[in-house]
């Protein structure tokens, strides 16, 4: 089964949780703090493997969570560090963020790695909180949450040479006889579901990646038949064989043929109707095609290489692979690919500077929202008393008690931090 889009979830490590100890050993008088820090989760990274071609295991397992860092040790050891969660992927696959459509990563080349979710870092150990008026603290910090969120996999297979054209027009039937890939091969329409990869053997040294796209037909471009569904493999492709019933077997006109697929590969993408394109004028053992060629060669001009050939019975076949691996050897070695309008690259920068809190109230319940605020929650290990202590000072410092105050709170009213729940003292 080839699968090329999938949605899965992600999540970094949790870091390790700082320690509080002190130390005691036999002749070391005054002995302080000794905790150590916790160490940094693990990340999630995506790395290409040239040995996998669809998302197929991905069917099997949509939940990818790294490893937590260790706790902080005493006598100041440090935590170790969780190892990176590998997920190999196929070269061409476009990880997006399943929420808002941002590109995260765009991995083609063999071993190409990206980090997709980051570990969270570690807490810090009581030696962190050693201070001249406090020498001895019983504070420690929690590790941070790793990154988590759901991401879309879209596979854009990595070919040389992709196969277009109309159902039951060959381009089953050539792959087949130009390369040791073997298709099905039916006398109706849509007989391939999904691409089909062959490596075609030039027979100087020279060789390149063949792709059997399913056929296309008119309206592709808006989901019609199995177009909209496959035509982003196109994309990666650096050279377009345009396979033509050129004796029109089926009733249809080659030229009318060859119009209708351009204008669907241009609708779907502008730049899909500048990219080199070569004409596979097949089935030239039947009735009709020697003049159906004749007409075809005057419409579509000089400029577009038409090479006779029959699938079937290998005439031409050489001269077409001869002329295709020379224009290969022309053109740049990788496709431009452009971003579609309604994608948006991820570009890392500083976050605006945004409020360090906001309160608001439900009934009786005050409730104070922000970033930094809610980080120093989940960073705050509340066993210890001098914790706690260093929590609420660093909360009047920002500011958070005169603006309940402000807000109408009193002795005694319920105050909640996200998922914690205080009481409120004036």
């Amino acid at each position: 089964m080839f699968v090329d889009q999938v949605k899965v979830f992600v999540r970094g490590g949790d870091g390790g949780n700082g320690m509080v100890a002190f130390r005691r050993e036999k002749y070391v008088p005054h002995g302080g703090p000794a905790g150590g820090d916790g160490g940094r989760g693990g990340d999630v990274i995506f790395r290409v493997d040239e040995g996998l071609r669809t998302l197929m295991d991905f069917r099997y397992q949509r939940h990818f969570k790294a490893k937590r860092g260790e706790n902080g040790r005493s006598k100041g050891q440090h935590g170790a560090n969780a190892e990176p969660l590998i997920v190999r992927v196929p070269p061409g696959t476009v990880v997006k963020n399943a929420e808002t459509g941002e590109i995260i990563a765009d991995l083609t080349i063999h071993g190409q790695e990206a980090v997709i979710a980051r570990g969270g870092r570690g807490g810090r150990g009581n030696m962190r909180f050693a201070t001249p008026v406090n020498p001895a603290p019983e504070i420690a910090e929690n590790g941070e949450p790793g990154e988590e969120l759901w991401v879309e996999l879209e596979l854009k297979l990595l070919a040389d040479v992709g196969l277009v054209g109309y159902p039951s027009v060959g381009k089953s039937t050539l792959l087949a006889a130009v390369s040791a890939a073997r298709p099905k091969i039916g006398a109706y329409h849509f007989t391939t579901l999904s691409p089909n990869l062959g490596v075609v053997d030039v027979g100087d040294g020279r060789s390149f990646v063949l792709a059997d796209l399913p056929g296309l037909i008119e309206g592709a471009h808006e989901g019609v038949g199995l177009g909209h569904q496959f035509l982003r493999h196109v994309e990666r492709t650096r050279v377009l064989i345009h396979v033509i019933d050129m004796a029109g077997s089926e009733g249809r006109d080659p030229w009318e043929d060859w119009k209708q697929i351009n204008q669907e590969l241009k609708l779907y993408r502008e730049s899909l109707a500048e990219r080199p394109q070569v004409v596979a004028a097949n089935k030239m053992d039947l009735p009709n095609a020697e003049e159906n060629l004749q007409a075809f060669r005057e419409k579509v001009g000089p400029d577009i290489p038409v090479y006779p050939i029959s699938a079937a019975t290998r005439q031409g076949l050489r001269e077409l692979i001869y002329g295709v691996a020379d224009l290969l050897d022309r053109i740049p070695k990788q496709p431009s690919v452009e971003a579609e309008e309604d994608e948006t690259y991820k570009v890392y920068k500083s976050k605006p500077s945004e409020e360090p809190f906001t309160i608001r109230r439900e009934n009786d319940v005050f409730v104070v929202e922000g970033e930094r605020v809610e980080r120093l929650l989940r960073r705050t290990n509340f066993q210890y008393y001098d914790s706690v202590r260093r929590f609420a000072r660093i909360m009047k410092e920002m500011g958070v008690e005169d603006a309940l105050r402000e807000k109408g709170a009193k002795e005694g009213d319920t105050i909640r931090i996200g998922d914690m729940e205080f009481e409120f003292t004036d």
